[in-house]
C-alpha cells in the first residue's frame, strides 16, 4: 500500500474544525522558519529557542534544556472527569547532514544540513497543537505533555529525554506521535497495531589477514577472500536462521579493502545494518554474526574485530491506543485509500523507547503529492512534503486528546 505515485486524496475540509483551519498559515510559516535553520542532533538551539519563544508568548508552561535542547510543554485540561489521565505527544526536532537541492524560498540556510525527513513539520504540528489546546482547556480533562525531542536521527535523543523525567510528574499514561510520510499520498493515514518500524542495529568489522604478492597467495591470508565469504554467509542468517514468518534484513553496505591489483590486502573492513520487527530477536543477530565471523576467520587463519551497536528497538504500538487512533483516523480521512493498515517499514525510530515505557501509538501521516513534485523519499536532498498535511496532523492530535482524556 506504500505508493508515492498514488493519486492525492484531498481530505474533506469540513472534517477539520475552522479554528484549526485558521492555523494553517502559522503552521506553514513556523515550519518554513524551522526548515531554513536546520540543526543536527543535540544542537537544536535555534529551534528550541523558537519553540520556547512561542510557548512563552502564549503563556504555556514549559521546561527547557531537557537532554540538552529538548522542551516539554504542559497544558492542563479544565474538564471534570472521574479519572484524570496524562497523554503525551512527542515530536522530534533535528535535521540531517544533507545538502539541500530544492530551489524554494525556504531553502536551508545552513550549509550541509537539511530537514530531509519532516521533523520541521512534526515540530510545527506539535507546537500549534499546544497553542490550540491552551485556548480550549475546557474541552478536555487531565494533562497533555508535548515533548519536543532532540536527536532522533542520531545519536538518539529519546533515551536521555526519558531519563530526564519527561514521563513523570505527573506520570504519563499513554503517548502518541506521528511521522509525515512520503511513502503515502496526501489524504491517507497509516495506522497499525503491533510492530510498525524495525529495530536498528549496526556493525563495523575489520578482518586482519596477512598481505603479500598477488602471484604468491600461498604466503598470505587473503583478507578479501575471508571478508567475501563472510558477506555471503551473513545472508544465510535471515534465510536459514530466522523464522520465515519474522521479517528481518542484514545488509552489508560498505566493503573496503586493497590498494593495488597485484597486492593481496592484509586487512578488509565491512560495515552494515541489521533490521527486524520481533523483540524476541533482540540479542540474536549480534551473537549469530559473531559466530559466523569467528568461524570463517578461524578456518582461514585470520583474526577480526567486531564492533556491534544496538541503536533503536522496534516501534511496537499498543493495541488499545492504536484502536483509538485508528477510529479517529477513519472518521477524518474518508478518502478512497483512507486509513492504511499495512504500513510497516524497516526504517527505525527512537520513538520505540517511549513505547517501551508507556502504551502508545506512532502513526504515519500521508504527505506526498506527485502532482507538485512533492514525493521524493525521506533523506533525499530534494525531500519536501505537501504542507496541507500540517493542519490534518493538528486535527488528529486534538481529537486524540479529546477522546483519550475525556
Amino acid at each position: 500500500m506504500f505508493a508515492t505515485n498514488a493519486p492525492v486524496q484531498p481530505i474533506d475540509p469540513d472534517k477539520i474544525r475552522p479554528e484549526i483551519q485558521a492555523l494553517q498559515p502559522q503552521l506553514v510559516a513556523f515550519r518554513r522558519q524551522i526548515h531554513q535553520q536546520p540543526e543536527l542532533g543535540f544542537k537544536e538551539r535555534l529551534t528550541a529557542a523558537a519553540i520556547a519563544s512561542k510557548l512563552t508568548e502564549w503563556q504555556i508552561p514549559h521546561q527547557t534544556g531537557i537532554a540538552q535542547t529538548g522542551i516539554v510543554a504542559m497544558i492542563q485540561g479544565r474538564k471534570t472527569s472521574f479519572r484524570l489521565k496524562t497523554l503525551a505527544i512527542r515530536a522530534d526536532m533535528d535535521a540531517l547532514p544533507i545538502q539541500e537541492a530544492n530551489d524554494v524560498p525556504y531553502k536551508s540556510q545552513h550549509d550541509g544540513v537539511m530537514h530531509a525527513c519532516g521533523h520541521d513539520g512534526h515540530t510545527a504540528i506539535a507546537l500549534m497543537t499546544a497553542y490550540y489546546l491552551s485556548r480550549h482547556q475546557n474541552d478536555f480533562a487531565g494533562m497533555v505533555k508535548i515533548i519536543f525531542q532532540p536527536a532522533e536521527e542520531g545519536p538518539g535523543g529519546a533515551k536521555p529525554t526519558i531519563e530526564a523525567g519527561v514521563l513523570t510528574n505527573p506520570d504519563v499514561n499513554a503517548i502518541i506521535g506521528l511521522h509525515l510520510w512520503n511513502n503515502l499520498p496526501l489524504g491517507t493515514i497509516g495506522v497499525r497495531s503491533g510492530a510498525l518500524m524495525a529495530a536498528v542495529e549496526q556493525f563495523d568489522l575489520t578482518i586482519q589477514g596477512k598481505g603479500g604478492h598477488g602471484a604468491m597467495p600461498h604466503q598470505t591470508v587473503d583478507s578479501i577472500v575471508v571478508a567475501s565469504q563472510i558477506v555471503s554467509a551473513l545472508q544465510t542468517i535471515v534465510s536459514r536462521n530466522v523464522n520465515p514468518i519474522d521479517s528481518a534484513v542484514v545488509t552489508v553496505g560498505k566493503f573496503t579493502a586493497g590498494k593495488a591489483r597485484n597486492v593481496i590486502a592484509d586487512t578488509a573492513s565491512l560495515s552494515g545494518t541489521v533490521r527486524y520487527f520481533s523483540p524476541d530477536l533482540a540479542d540474536f543477530f549480534h551473537q549469530r554474526i559473531e559466530a559466523i565471523v569467528a568461524g570463517i576467520c578461524a578456518s582461514h587463519g585470520a583474526t577480526y574485530q567486531l564492533d556491534y551497536i544496538k541503536f533503536y528497538p522496534p516501534v511496537i504500538n499498543d493495541p488499545k491506543i492504536t484502536d483509538l487512533v485508528r477510529s479517529i483516523a477513519t472518521d477524518l480521512v474518508e478518502t478512497p485509500l483512507g486509513v492504511v493498515p499495512e504500513c510497516q517499514t524497516m526504517g527505525g525510530e527512537d520513538m520505540a523507547f517511549f513505547l517501551q515505557k508507556v502504551p502508545g501509538c506512532y502513526f504515519f501521516l500521508g504527505a506526498a503529492n506527485p502532482d507538485r513534485s512533492l514525493a521524493y523519499p525521506h533523506h533525499h536532498p530534494r525531500f519536501d512534503f505537501d504542507e496541507t498535511a500540517l493542519s490534518t496532523g493538528v486535527e488528529m492530535f486534538v481529537r486524540c486528546v479529546e477522546k483519550y482524556c475525556n
